[in-house]
This record gives C-alpha cells, structure tokens and sequence, in this order.
C-alpha cells in the first residue's frame, strides 16, 4: 500500500495552502478506491467506506493529515440555450441527466438524442469544453441514480 492514502473527504475544502491539486473529470470524481496522481505526479491511493461524487472544491484529506484539492477538469460538453430555460430544464431533468444550470445556459455531458430533442423543442445546442459542475441530486450532495427511498 502506498505511503499517502486518503479515507476521508472534506467537502467545500477549497484547502488554502493543499500538498497538491487532482484534476479530476466528472466521472472521474465518482470513487471509492483508486490509486491517482496529483497535477504534479504524487501518487496517493483513495480508499473510502462508500462510493462517493466529489465536486471541485472539495478535498482528499491524506494519512499524514495534508490535503489534496479537487478540481473538475474541462472536458467536452453540450452548451444549451433557449427562450423558454424553465422547460428546457424540465426535459433534461425528466430523463435523469446530469446538468449544470446558470442563469442563462444550462451544460450536460454530449448524449445525441438529448441534442436531437433540445433541437426538437427549439433550443440551440452548441459543444463546449468546460468544467462540468452539476446540481447535485434532490435528496443531498453528490449523485442519484434511483429513486429508491
């Protein structure tokens, strides 16, 4: 086992002076163990209790007590506008897709049929590469994928 190993997370760190940062794609920031590298190559195993879905900001803290940042990393994504967000929203959201919203745009990860249907009600689509930060599920931090109760 290597000599760096992190249990636990601290969420909305944003540590102030961190050992290091890991840059991390969305997917990628859905674990429980797996060996990674800093930005810099220091090399750290994860072993948490439960899979876990860690945002930028939050931070692996180290058996040495020291932390490493969390950043999301740029990645390919579908930028989508419209007139009418609220439903554009809706449509998106009734197909359990993960999606970052801001005022003006909402951001999911590149899925052709939910391209053809935003084209379908009207929106515009276009591909980005950006930090991809979406809402969290209803019922806390992190991800949801049933809705088991």
């Amino acid at each position: 086992m290597p000599d760096l190993v992190s249990q636990t997370i601290k969420r909305h760190a944003h540590a102030k002076e961190p050992v290091g940062c890991c840059t991390l794609t969305y997917q990628g920031r859905f674990l429980r163990r797996r060996m990674l590298l800093t930005d810099t190559g220091l090399a750290f195993l994860v072993d948490l209790e439960h899979t876990e879905s860690l945002n930028h900001g939050d931070a692996f803290v180290l058996s040495d007590g020291t932390m490493i940042e969390v950043l999301a990393a740029h990645e390919p994504l579908i930028e989508i506008k419209g007139d009418d967000l609220v439903r554009i929203a809706w449509h998106i959201g009734n197909r359990h897709t993960p999606c970052q919203i801001e005022p003006r745009r909402l951001l999911i990860q590149p899925d052709h049929v939910i391209e053809a249907l935003m084209l379908k009600i009207g929106a515009s689509v276009t591909k980005v590469v950006e930090q991809f930060i979406p809402e969290g599920g209803a019922y806390g931090h992190g991800r949801t994928h049933s809705h088991a109760h």
